[in-house]
């Protein structure tokens, strides 16, 4: 049987490559040599080929058995597939959406065969620009100056483990025509005697004009909070590279499990509200503005595929979650931070405390 996944190799020693983002090559972790990104996505096509074929065809018998028999195994239920890894021979049970993972027990990196290929492959990968050194930098500098973090926080939520994941995003392209009607008021005050004389001035204020958008992301994988994901844009699309799994060996990839169709209300939503916004922004010089009617038809909508950068740490403390996404590209940083209550009380003692007795003496005087 033909192996179903991918395991990129060095050809010098046969060590694990991953792809080293500070020289844009792929980099063995043990002999120490570097390839170009096409040379070894030439070298690993046909093996990448067999593999998305065989997965292909097992998911192909799987979905017969399925209708046959709808009865589902326990793994079946949970959305988990078995691999084989072809170095160590351990197996990898992934989850439906895993495109890319590494062996826990040989720690080769690991591409599985037939969830990036045929209308599941991408268009484009924006390529990890930030190493994991430079992502542990970050995330330590974003806890300074965060007065009431609890320190036990800083040791125990393993910096360490952040992973690097490529995640699916839909990049939407369209146009929006755009026609406002307002009134615009301007308002004179004066004073005529014992009288204030206000003057009130009413506008017909018209606007139209047309707005292009450009790959408006929103990420596929209900996996990704939606608001961490928002929160690291942007994305500089200049450096987005055609699609090659020689790109994922050291990283964490996930594939779609939201398609373009259920994205696209969102990336819609963005497109009307930054077109609002602009109507808006163009109304100014009056006193108050007030919208009449707006109408904002978008056309021309086109979608694009692509994997984007983004370290990712989850950690639990004290029974409650805390994730961390950082853009791989650019280093920008959102994250949720416990208070630690008792710091709180004691910051909020220091100040009140003093105020108190300062105003105590106020009153004696």
């Amino acid at each position: 049987m033909a192996d179903k996944v991918t395991n990129y190799q060095c050809p010098a020693c046969t060590g694990p490559l991953h792809f080293d983002s500070a020289t844009g090559k792929l980099v063995c972790d043990y002999c120490g040599s570097a390839y170009e990104v096409a040379d070894i996505e030439a070298q690993y096509a046909a093996k990448q080929e067999k593999a998305d074929s065989a997965a292909e065809a097992d998911q192909k018998k799987a979905a017969r058995r399925k209708a046959a028999a709808p009865v589902w195994d326990e793994m079946e239920a949970a959305s988990l597939t078995s691999y084989t890894c072809t170095t160590c021979g351990a197996e990898l049970v992934c989850d439906a959406t895993t495109a890319a993972t590494n062996c826990p027990y040989c720690g080769n990196p690991t591409v599985l065969g037939g969830k990036l290929s045929g209308k599941l492959k991408p268009e484009y990968i924006l390529p990890f620009k930030l190493d994991k050194n430079a992502a542990i930098a970050q995330l330590t500098h974003y806890y300074k100056g965060k007065a009431f973090l609890p320190k036990a926080f800083k040791s125990q939520n393993h910096i360490a483990e952040l992973q690097g994941v490529y995640v699916p995003f839909w990049l939407y392209d369209a146009e929006a025509d755009a026609r406002g009607s307002y009134e615009g008021l301007t308002t004179e005050s004066h004073r005529e005697g014992d009288y204030n004389v206000t003057t009130t001035q009413h506008y017909d204020v018209r606007r139209e004009g047309t707005a292009v958008f450009t790959r408006v992301p929103v990420d596929g994988s209900s996996k990704m909070p939606n608001a961490h994901m928002d929160a690291i844009e942007p994305f500089d699309y200049s450096e987005l590279k055609p699609f090659s799994t020689a790109y994922l060996p050291g990283f964490l990839a996930d594939r779609y499990d939201e398609d373009s169709n259920a994205c696209a209300e969102r990336a819609r939503t963005r497109m009307l509200n930054s077109t609002t916004q602009a109507l808006h922004e163009t109304t100014h010089g009056y006193s108050e503005v007030n919208t009449l009617h707006e109408d904002i038809n978008l056309s021309k909508l086109k979608v694009h595929y692509a994997l984007l950068p983004v370290w990712m740490l989850h950690t639990r403390w004290k029974d409650n979650d805390f994730l961390f996404a950082m853009n791989g590209q650019t280093g920008r940083l959102i994250g949720d931070l416990p208070v630690d209550k008792a710091k709180v009380a004691a910051w909020f003692a220091a100040i009140s405390l003093p105020l108190m007795a300062f105003l105590t003496w106020l009153l004696y005087l």
